[in-house]
C-alpha cells in the first residue's frame, strides 16, 4: 500500500475514534445527569460482572456500563493508531507524537474513571475526567485531519498566538463547566440574565472552589450549600461571556485574514459552535434544565473543541520536503 493510502486509512481510523470519543463525552454527561455515576460501585466490571445484572439499580448500572464500553472502544482504537504510527514512523507525514500522547491520556483516563468511582464522584476527579475526555477527542480529531500544504501568509501566521489563547480560554471554561456540573450547581440560578432574581446574589466563593475536601465523602447530589453553588454557577456564566467573546473574536479575525477555504471554514465553524452553545445554555435555563438539553450542552463543548482543533491544524501546515542538494555541491571536485 502506498504511503498516501496508508495515511488516508490512518486518518479514517482516527476520525472513527474521534466520533466514538465524542459519544463518550455525551454519554458521560448522560451518566452524571441521571445520577448513574455510582450505578456500578466497582471497576472495571459492575457488581463483579462485565454486564450489569438485573437489580433495582439496573437502569443506572446499564447507563454506566454503556459509557464504559464506548470508552474501552476509544482506548482500543488509540492503541491500534499508536502501533500503526510506530510501525510506519518512517513514512513521510506519519504523525507519531500525537498518537503517543493520545495513548498516554487515554491510559490516564482509565485511571481517572476508576478513581471517580472509588472516590465517590469527587468533583476534582470528575472535572479532570471531563478535560481528559475532551483532550482525547481533540488529539484524535487532529490525527484525522491532513495538514495544510499551502504556505501561510504572514497575516495567517499571526493568528497562531490568538488561536492558542482561545484554546486556553476554552479549556478554562470547560473546566468551570465540569466544576459546575460535578457540584450540582447547574440549577442554582434558575433565571436569566439575573441569578436568583438579582444581578449580584448572595454567594460564598470561599467554599465554592475548595478543590479537595478529603476522602470518604459521597458527592452524589452535591455537598455544598446554596450560596456556594450560586457562586460556582455565577462564575461559569461570567466565564461563558469571556469565552464566547474571545472565540467569536478569533473566528472573525480568521475570516478577515484568511486567504484559503480551509481557514475560512474553521473560522466560521468556531463562530457557529459558540452560537449553538450559547443557545443551548439559554434554553436550558428557560426550560428548567431538561435532560436532553443538559446532555447537548456537553455535545456543544465537544463541537467547540473540534472547531478550535480544526483551526489549529490548519495553522500548522506540513513541513516542506527538504531540498535535494547535488553531491558535487556538497563535495566539490578538486
Amino acid at each position: 500500500m502506498h504511503e498516501e493510502q496508508r495515511l488516508l486509512w490512518f486518518r479514517r481510523l482516527a476520525r472513527l475514534g474521534a466520533l466514538v470519543a465524542a459519544c463518550v463525552v455525551v454519554l458521560g454527561a448522560w451518566v452524571r445527569l441521571t445520577d448513574a455515576g455510582l450505578g456500578c460501585p466497582d471497576w472495571p466490571g459492575c457488581y463483579g460482572h462485565l454486564y450489569p445484572q438485573t437489580t433495582h439499580h439496573f437502569a443506572k448500572a446499564l447507563h454506566e456500563m454503556v459509557h464504559r464500553y464506548f470508552a474501552t472502544s476509544v482506548g482500543a482504537i488509540i492503541a491500534v493508531l499508536l502501533v500503526w504510527a510506530l510501525l510506519r514512523r518512517r513514512d513521510r507525514g506519519q504523525p507519531v507524537l500525537p498518537a503517543a500522547l493520545a495513548f498516554v491520556i487515554v491510559c490516564i483516563q482509565g485511571a481517572l474513571g476508576a478513581t471517580t468511582v472509588t472516590l465517590l464522584l469527587q468533583p476534582l476527579i470528575v472535572t479532570a475526567h471531563l478535560l481528559g475526555g475532551l483532550s482525547t477527542l481533540a488529539l484524535l480529531w487532529w490525527l484525522s485531519l491532513r495538514p495544510e500544504r499551502r504556505p501561510l501568509t504572514p497575516a495567517e501566521l499571526g493568528l497562531k498566538p490568538f488561536a492558542l489563547f482561545g484554546l486556553v480560554i476554552l479549556a478554562l471554561q470547560i473546566a468551570l463547566g465540569g466544576w459546575t456540573s460535578s457540584n450540582y450547581a447547574a440549577v442554582a440560578c434558575p433565571d436569566l440574565p439575573t441569578c436568583q432574581h438579582s444581578w449580584w446574589p448572595q454567594m460564598d466563593f470561599r467554599d465554592a472552589f475548595v478543590l479537595w475536601r478529603g476522602l470518604g465523602i459521597d458527592y452524589e447530589g452535591g455537598v455544598l450549600a446554596n450560596p456556594a453553588r450560586i457562586a460556582i454557577h455565577f462564575t461559569h456564566r461570567l466565564g461563558a461571556v469571556v469565552a464566547a467573546s474571545t472565540l467569536i473574536g478569533l473566528g472573525l479575525a480568521v475570516l478577515r485574514r484568511s486567504t484559503g477555504r480551509r481557514l475560512e471554514f474553521a473560522g466560521g465553524l468556531i463562530i457557529a459552535a459558540v452560537l449553538v452553545q450559547i443557545s443551548i445554555g439559554i434554553a436550558m435555563v428557560h426550560w428548567g434544565l431538561p435532560l436532553p438539553l443538559a446532555t447537548l450542552h456537553n455535545a456543544g463543548a465537544a463541537l467547540l473543541v473540534v472547531s478550535v482543533t480544526t483551526l489549529l491544524r490548519a495553522l500548522w501546515p506540513q513541513a516542506p520536503e527538504p531540498a535535494v542538494v547535488p553531491l558535487e555541491r556538497v563535495h566539490p571536485a578538486r
